[in-house]
């Protein structure tokens, strides 16, 4: 199989696993979860965690929990480039067969940022705070399936979204102690 042939089966696939999550929200109360979980994963549900992880660590890790929002707009500024640089259209955008469940927050679906953002929330407070991850784990999968239940993403957003947002993740983690930060 040559590269082209390799591409048309990639994007192919893709299509399809959008078109099979999106199928999901024809039911009502599914499209009402995922937007809800979406609307959660635009920020609330992270700043409670934050708040956690500081309320767990004590009043004194402030300085720690800045160094994370800092480390973390790294996300948002990789997000932001690519978007801008490869402006891939969204599914519903393209294909009418995909339902819009949510209005989008940009214009550009590659990569998905909601996706970006959860897994590396998840990571890097998972790894302050273990306990946590019992609420953040399924929460993360639940936001990635959301992006493509409401018609806003194809997978390889989503999966090149977590692979980014896990890459951040290990380097904020990483790179805490050269910035005398401990997590």
């Amino acid at each position: 199989m040559n590269l082209q042939n390799a591409k048309i089966k990639i994007l192919d696939l893709d299509l399809k696993g959008c078109v099979y999550l999106n199928h999901l929200s024809h039911s009502q109360r599914i499209a009402l979860f995922f937007k809800t979980i979406s609307r959660l994963g635009d920020g609330p549900f992270w700043y409670v965690m934050l708040l956690s992880v500081w309320a767990l660590q004590g009043l004194a890790y402030g300085l720690q929990i800045l160094y994370l929002i800092a480390a973390g707009s790294v996300g948002t500024l990789i997000y932001k480039y690519l978007k801008h640089k490869t402006t891939r259209p969204r599914p519903y955008q393209v294909h009418q067969v995909i339902v819009l469940g949510e209005r989008p927050l940009d214009h550009f679906s590659f990569p998905s940022g909601h996706t970006l953002h959860a897994v590396m929330v998840t990571i890097t407070l998972g790894y302050i705070q273990p306990i946590l991850l019992i609420l953040m784990l399924p929460f993360t999968v639940l936001v990635a399936l959301s992006r493509m239940v409401l018609g806003l993403h194809y997978p390889s957003d989503v999966i090149v979204g977590a692979t980014i947002g896990a890459t951040v993740a290990s380097s904020i983690i990483l790179l805490a102690p050269s910035f005398n930060i401990v997590l």
